[in-house]
C-alpha cells in the first residue's frame, strides 16, 4: 500500500479558515483546499492509495468535535487513515480514547506548538500514560524558535520516546521542523519514525542527503503535508534531489502502510 502518512482535510464549513491560519504560520501559500475531494484527487495523480489524516484539538472544547470528524471520515472516505486527538487539559481522555479505538481510528495527533503545551510537560506525559500502545502516534516536532525555547524539539522527543517506549511514534518532519541538526543528533538511530513532509523546500541538496542518510531507511516514511505541498510534486522532488530509483522510491512510499495492515 502506498501511502502518504500525513495530509490534512478539514471540514468543508472550516477548511478555508484554517488554510488561512496555515498561510500566515509557515509563510507558505498551500496547494489545495483543505478539502477531503481535493486531497483524494491528488492522491490519485500521485498513484498513491490512502493517506492519513490528521488533526490537532488547539483547545479542550475541540476535542470531540474533532474526533466526531475522523470518526466520519473513517466510516465515509475509504481512501483515508483519519487520526485522532486529545488535549492535555480535557477532562475525559480516557474515556476519549475508548471511543476512538472503538470506532477503528488508529492513530492520535499531537502538536505541542498549536496544541499550547511543551513536549516535556507532566500533562503530556499523563496523556502518554493513558494512550499506552494502543495508537500510533504521531508528533509535530519543530519550528523557528531554538530548539530549547521551542513548544517541541527533537530533543524532548527523544526524551519521550524513552519514556514510554510502547507506541509507534513518528517525528513529522524529519525529525524536527527546522531543527534538522538536532534531529540527526537526538533522532537518527532511535526506533521514532519520522515522516518527510515540509522538508524539500527549506533544505540545500547536502542537508537533505545527510537527512534521508542519517535516519536508517525503514524509519524514513513519505509524507507531503497536504494541503501546504502537493503529494505528486513532493515524490518528483524526493526522486529526483536524491536520485531514488523505482525500487527505493516504491519502498519509501509504501513503508507507512505496514503501520496500518
Amino acid at each position: 500500500m502506498r501511502l502518504d502518512v500525513h495530509a490534512h482535510a478539514f471540514h468543508p464549513k472550516i477548511a478555508h479558515k484554517v488554510v488561512a491560519q496555515l498561510e500566515e504560520h509557515y509563510a507558505i501559500k498551500p496547494v489545495g483546499t483543505g478539502k477531503a475531494d481535493d486531497l483524494v484527487a491528488r492522491l490519485d495523480k500521485a498513484g498513491l492509495d490512502k493517506a492519513v489524516v490528521l488533526t490537532a484539538a488547539t483547545s479542550p472544547d475541540q476535542v470531540v468535535p474533532a474526533n466526531n470528524w475522523a470518526i466520519g471520515l473513517k466510516r465515509s472516505e475509504p481512501r483515508f487513515i483519519p487520526f485522532g486527538t486529545v488535549h492535555p487539559g480535557y477532562d475525559r481522555i480516557e474515556e476519549e480514547l475508548d471511543r476512538l479505538e472503538e470506532n477503528g481510528i488508529k492513530g492520535l495527533k499531537f502538536h505541542a506548538d498549536f496544541q499550547g503545551y511543551r513536549m516535556d510537560d507532566e500533562s503530556l506525559y499523563r496523556v502518554m500514560e493513558m494512550v499506552g500502545d494502543r495508537f500510533v502516534c504521531m508528533f509535530h516536532v519543530g519550528d523557528t524558535l531554538p530548539p530549547e525555547e521551542n513548544p517541541s524539539c527533537p530533543k524532548k522527543m527523544a526524551a519521550l520516546r524513552k519514556a514510554f517506549p510502547g507506541p509507534v511514534m513518528i517525528a513529522a518532519h524529519m525529525g524536527g521542523y527546522q531543527h534538522w541538526e538536532y534531529a540527526l543528533e537526538h533522532l537518527a538511530g532511535t526506533d521514532v519514525f519520522v515522516d518527510c513532509s515540509s522538508v524539500f523546500d527549506f533544505v540545500d541538496d547536502y542537508q537533505l542527503g545527510r537527512l534521508f542518510n542519517g535516519f536508517d531507511r525503514e524509519h524514513i516514511l513519505f509524507g507531503s503535508d497536504y494541503p501546504l505541498f502537493d503529494a505528486e510534486a513532493e515524490i518528483q522532488a524526493v526522486s529526483r534531489r536524491l536520485g531514488m530509483n523505482d525500487s527505493r522510491l516504491d519502498e519509501l512510499l509504501s513503508l507507512a502502510g505496514n503501520l496500518f495492515e
